[in-house]
């Protein structure tokens, strides 16, 4: 189990990773190709893309390190909810492939989560 939640946390982190720095540095690139960028000022946009930015860290350092392990539950939490939230704004603008993306990625994230809460917790 321990395994699979290392590659999920990194497979997690590497898309997270992605889409944060999307978010922050190429937004005016990518936004013109994707209507729900409209839903959010520029401002808001930047500060989700930092926020997961952070997470990504957050989903690998601490547990790699063995230094304070509970900000990987922190972290897979945070993007959990973010990716509810996602699916609310896809929804809004009919974006069904993302819809799908967000889900998976929300999921996974429950899923590391629990498995770092209690199937295999770093300690």
């Amino acid at each position: 189990m321990d395994i699979l939640l290392w590659v999920l946390q990194v497979l997690a982190a590497f898309l997270y990773g992605s889409s944060g720095v999307m978010k922050t540095f190429m937004f005016d690139k990518v936004s013109h190709d994707v209507p729900s960028f409209g839903a959010l000022p520029r401002k808001a946009w930047f500060v989700l893309g930092i926020l997961e930015l952070v997470c990504t860290v957050g989903l690998i350092v601490p547990a790699a390190l063995h230094w304070w392990p509970a900000l990987t539950i922190f972290a897979a939490i945070i993007l959990a909810v973010e990716s509810l939230v996602f699916i609310g704004v896809h929804v809004k603008y009919r974006e069904v492939t993302p819809i799908i993306m967000s889900g998976v990625l929300g999921l996974l994230m429950v899923f590391v989560a629990y498995g770092r809460s209690v199937l295999a917790p770093i300690s």
